[in-house]
C-alpha cells in the first residue's frame, strides 16, 4: 500500500475502481420515508452482523440516504454524484463509510 497515491482523481468512477467483494454482506432497510436502502459490508471481514444492523439504523435514523437539498460543504453547488464518506469503528478497527443515494458501504481504508 506504500506506493497507493494519497490523491483521489474526482473524475474517476467510483464502482470501478471500489468494486463489490464477492463476499461481500448486504443489510437491508427501509429510510423513514419507506425507500429501500441497504448497508454493505465490503471489507472481506465479516464484521459482527449486530453492529452493522446498528450502524445501519443509525444511518436510517440520521435520514442519512437519499438526496439532499444543498452542499454538504456548505457551497452552493449541489453533485448528485457526490459520495458523503466518513469513518466507522467495529469493533477495535476503523474503516470508510461512504454514502451514495440509498446505500452505505463500509470498506478498508
Amino acid at each position: 500500500m506504500s506506493d497507493t497515491s494519497q490523491f483521489v482523481d474526482p473524475n474517476a468512477d467510483f464502482d470501478e475502481n471500489n468494486p463489490l467483494r464477492d463476499d461481500a454482506v448486504h443489510y437491508p432497510g427501509n429510510t423513514k420515508r419507506g425507500k429501500a436502502c441497504e448497508l454493505v459490508d465490503n471489507t472481506g471481514c465479516a464484521l459482527a452482523p449486530d453492529e452493522c444492523r446498528d450502524i445501519l439504523a443509525g444511518l436510517i435514523e440520521n435520514d442519512l440516504f437519499g438526496f439532499h437539498p444543498f452542499s454538504a460543504n456548505g457551497g452552493e453547488t449541489i453533485s448528485l454524484e457526490r459520495r458523503e464518506s466518513t469513518h466507522v469503528q467495529v469493533g477495535d478497527d476503523l474503516y470508510r463509510l461512504i454514502v451514495f443515494r440509498y446505500q452505505a458501504r463500509i470498506e478498508n481504508f
